[in-house]
C-alpha cells in the first residue's frame, strides 16, 4: 500500500527537495505551495488540510510541515508594524502548523492508525537569530517543543513525531540573509565551512517519514555543519 504523504512549503528550497525525494512508486504525495493557501489566514489550514485528503483518497498517512517566513522585523519598528509582523511569523511558522498537526493526529485516532509528523524548524529554535528575527526563533523554538509534546502524548497510539533544525541551507531565504550579514563571516562560524544543502535536509525528512524507527519519535535532528552544537 502506498504511504500518503502531505508536504507544506514545497514549492522550492527545502519543501521542494523534500517532495522530490519523497516522489517514487512507494509513495503519493501532495506537496503544496503558498499558492494553495496563505498561512497568514487562520482559516487556511482547514482548507488545505481538506484539500489535501480529497487528494489523497481520505487518507494521509506522513505529515511533513516545512512552510515559513523568514521576515525582519527590528525592534525600532513602530508598535503597531513590530506587533503585526510578530503575529504574522508566528501565525505562519506556527499557529498555522499546529493547526494541521492538530488535525493529522485527529486524523489518525479517528481511523485508529499509526501516523508520522515531521517538523521543520531551525538551529534558532536552540541559538537564537539575529536582533530583527527574535519572532522567528520564538516561533520555532514553539515548533520544536510542539513536536516533542505530540511524541510524548501519542506515541502509545502510533503516532510518532520528529523535528529537524537547519541552519543555513542554500535556498533562496538564506542567500539574501547571508549577503545581508556579510556571507564570508557567517561562514566563517561553521566548520563545516559551507552552509547545507537542501537535499541534505530532504533526506533527514525522508528518513524521518518512511525509515526512522519508532523509538526515535521526539527527536530533534541538527544539520548545521557543527555550528551549534548541543
Amino acid at each position: 500500500m502506498q504511504t500518503h504523504i502531505l508536504i507544506t512549503g514545497a514549492s522550492r528550497g527545502i519543501g521542494a527537495a523534500i517532495a522530490e525525494a519523497l516522489t517514487t512508486d512507494a509513495t503519493k504525495t501532495v506537496a503544496l505551495s503558498s499558492a494553495d493557501g496563505d498561512l497568514a489566514d487562520p482559516a487556511a489550514p482547514a482548507r488545505l488540510w481538506q484539500h489535501s485528503l480529497d487528494r489523497l483518497d481520505g487518507r494521509i498517512d506522513v505529515l511533513i510541515n516545512n512552510a515559513g517566513v523568514f521576515e525582519a522585523n527590528p525592534i525600532d519598528n513602530d508598535d503597531a508594524d513590530w506587533l503585526e509582523n510578530w503575529n504574522r511569523t508566528l501565525q505562519i511558522n506556527l499557529t498555522a502548523s499546529a493547526d494541521i498537526c492538530r488535525r493529522a493526529v485527529l486524523h489518525w485516532q479517528e481511523r485508529r492508525s499509526a501516523g508520522r509528523i515531521v517538523n521543520i524548524a531551525s538551529r534558532a529554535a536552540h541559538r537564537g537569530d539575529s536582533p530583527a528575527h527574535w519572532h522567528y526563533a520564538a516561533s520555532k523554538a514553539g515548533m520544536v517543543a510542539m513536536t516533542k509534546t505530540i511524541a510524548r502524548a501519542y506515541a502509545k497510539d502510533g503516532i510518532l513525531a520528529f523535528a529537524i533544525c537547519p541552519g543555513f541551507t542554500m535556498t533562496g531565504m538564506a542567500d539574501d540573509y547571508l549577503a545581508s550579514r556579510g556571507g564570508d563571516k557567517l561562514l566563517a562560524d561553521i566548520p563545516l565551512g559551507r552552509v547545507a544543502m537542501p537535499d541534505e535536509v530532504a533526506e533527514m525528512a525522508r528518513w524521518c517519514a518512511i525509515d526512522a524507527p519508532a523509538s526515535m519519535t521526539g527527536a530533534v535532528l541538527d544539520v548545521n555543519g557543527a555550528s551549534y552544537v548541543r
